[in-house]
């Protein structure tokens, strides 16, 4: 049966752009960064997690590069984290907002991705 999410792919077109916000802004740890099929396959690791991120847009799928994503990260001090973020220069377009489920904020990655950002 099903255990589990391995990795989830966030489209890029600047795969260097794209490692270096993660990496750097994110705290995102490289697992792999290889071709794979004429293509560069980037793996990161979230610090504590088990789900990896990959930098990867395939063929025919560029266009939701810089779109809205399904992908909802978490944080255990999720206002501590968005000031950390903020210091870094991550952008946030929508601030801490509390709901009956939890908190959450929305940002976006250095190629205009947007993500949720939520409570625990």
């Amino acid at each position: 049966m099903i255990s589990g999410v391995k990795h989830v792919s966030i489209p890029v077109k600047n795969q260097d752009k794209a490692l270096k916000f993660y990496t750097e802004k994110l705290g995102f740890e490289v697992l792999m960064d290889a071709e794979f099929d004429s293509q560069r396959w980037i793996e990161l690791k979230i610090p504590g997690g088990e789900t990896q991120v990959v930098l990867f847009t395939p063929e025919g799928h560029e266009d939701r590069v810089g779109t809205f994503s399904n992908i909802v990260f978490m944080s255990d001090d999720i206002q501590n984290t968005v000031k950390e973020l903020r210091a870094k220069g991550v952008k946030f377009t929508k601030d801490l907002t509390e709901e009956h489920w939890g908190t959450y904020a929305l940002f976006e990655d250095a190629e205009g991705n947007t993500f949720c950002l939520s409570s625990a």
